[in-house]
């Protein structure tokens, strides 16, 4: 359809939009579900708003169903979708999976909606499976009238051009991503495309079309999808559960303006559940916030194993992201460990803060601190702003890669995890051993394999590349593989297997159940035990406590070592040496004297090991620092380390504050 025949269609396919003055203010923009979605013309491209269930217009999707079978129109329609929008069976984008209704989809996640899967695996529909977030920002660049969206998501996995640019099946051919290059840097260009028609959700419309939002548990990308639509000279519709009358709504909580909505339709509340699992849980809408005591702990299983393990990844002060299925855990485990308040987790469809939900309630969160469109969770993702990702792990190849999006004539499809896997500054990847029947039991704090699993998910090479281990080589980004026996760590040798859970049988239980030979070296280290007891953890500590690495600081810039001993103690002869070899391994490369200020605050030292702990801070002074201060609150410190550092004739002036050490530095 021409951008001339839209216009066209806008102006004479339906009365209850016509430009008629008389017409319009007799009727208004609220209209029946039948209505409205006559709009809908053969050919249009239709791009619908949800997440899961959240957001979704079931009334809207039903009364197009219903439609196309009585009267066999509108027909070969074009679908453009980023998040999944379905329950796995019937509801959502599984209500349009009818041949002839749909012609061509370009969506971001399939496992959901099985019934397009069958007509994209059995080729009778052009089928696309693009990243969630490349899709939530195309609705912006479209509005935009830009041509393409430009992005390093996507490179070297199967939506790289060079790996089939995320066609799904053979009846797809056209090339909708394109390769290209500024600056010696290689970007995927995605191919933009006018949107006919919206279908939109929100909670409250005044008569005149503003939409807000306030029952809902996301805001997802219905404005950038409205301001796609109507940009393209397309018809936006809004399903609602209420009207409100004109000028009666707080212009704060409007978050689709009235100017892009053409059709409201008033839902039946059965067609209007908060997500597909729940009518309406007021936590999700920030109306109240729950007690975290009030969520139930994990059973001890596989799941709660692997997600004791991950959690042992979370550092204080972290921003992180929880993928669908075996991650959600993760959470789960962060409240049991009461660690939760030293940690932000989200999700991508725009929840910052709280407890991600799960299963058809995924997406939404209990006492989130923030709600944000998705098309700007994404730039915060693609900008590099996670410290960490848990991932599900399905399978696994040598090389690193792994596969979510497509098994055979299972079509899962990516979502979200390209966008989230390939900028996350640490990647997690968690999952079984094997799958299908595995049975494990713990005895004694030992892991049993009862029964294994009937299918192998570290594989030579995987089917399809969700996410490619050579490019995260390339970015230098950690990547771990966690399941209930083992980890696995990625290398530029390959993968490499790093620990093992206590009672396993590394020949029988790991290596003879894996495709290909992992890096071994020697035995490896047992995982923490405490992820095998029934007790709390006590993560906290963990969590609060920076290692020796963590406290050791160089500044180039200003030829400046920070010794970050706040909190530290040395306990025995052992302590003094690891000290020594780690600020050595820091100092010793730069090649010349550095300065150096050392932290004290709440610092403590065995009597008995201060001369042996002075003696090395000597060989220190001599060898590698070029000035050194030091700081401390406590006023015995400064006198016994003093007089220690005196007999050795190092400086031994001790400043109460990092602002008298700083400043007494500068003038030496």
């Amino acid at each position: 359809m021409t951008q001339e025949n839209i216009g066209k269609e806008k102006e004479h396919a339906h009365p209850l939009l016509s430009n008629l003055p008389g017409a319009r203010a007799k009727k208004g923009k609220v209209v029946s579900a039948e209505e409205a979605v006559r709009v809908i013309r053969d050919g249009d491209t239709v791009a619908t708003g949800g997440f899961v269930g959240i957001g979704f217009a079931e009334e809207l999707a039903m009364a197009l169903e219903t439609y196309f079978t009585k009267n066999g129109k509108p027909k070969n329609l074009t679908l453009l979708y980023a998040a999944g929008q379905g329950d796995g069976a019937e509801r959502g984008l599984n209500h349009l999976g009818h041949e002839g209704l749909v012609q061509r989809v370009i969506g971001g996640h399939w496992g959901l909606v099985p019934k397009l899967q069958k007509l994209a695996i059995e080729n009778k529909i052009v089928a696309y499976n693009l990243p969630q977030g490349v899709i939530s920002h195309m609705y912006r660049d479209i509005a935009a009238h830009k041509p393409r969206t430009i992005t390093t998501v996507g490179l070297g996995t199967f939506v790289d051009p060079r790996n089939g640019g995320g066609k799904i099946n053979a009846l797809t051919s056209d090339d909708i991503v394109e390769l290209i290059e500024f600056d010696g840097n290689e970007y995927l260009a995605y191919k933009t495309l006018p949107i006919n028609v919206a279908l939109l959700r929100g909670t409250t419309a005044d008569t005149d079309g503003n939409i807000t939002m306030e029952k809902e548990a996301l805001t997802l990308e219905s404005l950038a999808i409205a301001t796609a639509a109507k940009n393209s000279n397309g018809f936006v519709i809004v399903q609602v559960e209420r009207i409100a009358d004109r000028g009666t709504l707080n212009a704060r909580q409007v978050k689709i303006p009235g100017i892009m909505v053409d059709c409201v339709v008033v839902s039946r509340p059965e067609n209007h559940w908060q997500t597909f699992a729940e009518v309406y849980n007021p936590s999700f809408s920030s109306e109240h916030k729950i007690p975290m005591q009030s969520i139930e702990p994990m059973e001890m299983s596989p799941r709660k194993i692997i997600a004791r393990r991950a959690a042992f990844e979370l550092k204080a002060n972290s921003v992180v992201n929880l993928g669908i299925g075996m991650p959600e855990g993760v959470a789960n485990i962060a409240n049991e460990e009461k660690i939760l308040d030293y940690l932000t987790l989200t999700a991508e469809p725009g929840v910052i803060g709280g407890i991600p939900a799960g299963g058809l309630n995924f997406g939404a969160a209990t006492n989130t601190e923030a709600v944000i469109d998705q098309p700007n969770q994404f730039d915060f993702y693609d900008g590099g702003g996670l410290d960490m990702a848990f991932l599900g792990l399905a399978q696994a190849d040598k090389t690193g890669n792994l596969n979510v999006s497509k098994f055979g004539p299972k079509l899962a499809g990516a979502g979200g995890f390209i966008n989230i896997s390939q900028n996350a500054k640490k990647v997690i990847f968690l999952g079984t051993f094997t799958a299908a029947s595995l049975k494990v039991c713990i005895d004694n704090g030992a892991l049993q394999v009862i029964q294994e699993g009937k299918v192998k998910k570290f594989i030579d090479q995987v089917e399809h590349v969700t996410f490619s281990g050579r490019y995260a080589l390339e970015k230098k980004q950690p990547v771990l593989y966690i399941t209930e026996r083992c980890v696995f760590a990625l290398t530029a040798d390959g993968m490499a297997l790093v620990e093992i859970a206590p009672g396993v049988d590394l020949e029988k239980d790991i290596l003879a159940q894996m495709a290909f030979e992992p890096i071994v070296k020697g035995q490896p280290p047992l995982m923490d035990e405490r992820i095998f007891g029934t007790l709390p953890m006590d993560l906290k500590a963990d969590l609060l406590t920076l290692t020796l690495e963590e406290r050791l600081t160089y500044d180039p810039a200003e030829n400046l070592f920070f010794v970050n001993f706040e909190g530290y103690a040395i306990q025995s002869s052992q302590d003094v040496q690891a000290v020594k070899e780690a600020v050595e391994g820091i100092v010793k490369p730069v090649g010349k004297k550095v300065y150096t200020i050392v932290n004290y605050d709440n610092f403590t030292i065995v009597p008995d090991i201060v001369d042996e702990y002075t003696d090395m801070v000597k060989h220190l002074v001599d060898h590698y620092y070029s000035g050194v201060t030091r700081y401390t609150t406590s006023t015995f410190l400064r006198m016994k380390l003093g007089d220690a550092l005196k007999k050795r004739d190092v400086a031994a002036h001790i400043y109460e504050s990092s602002q008298e050490a700083r400043q007494a530095l500068k003038k030496r």
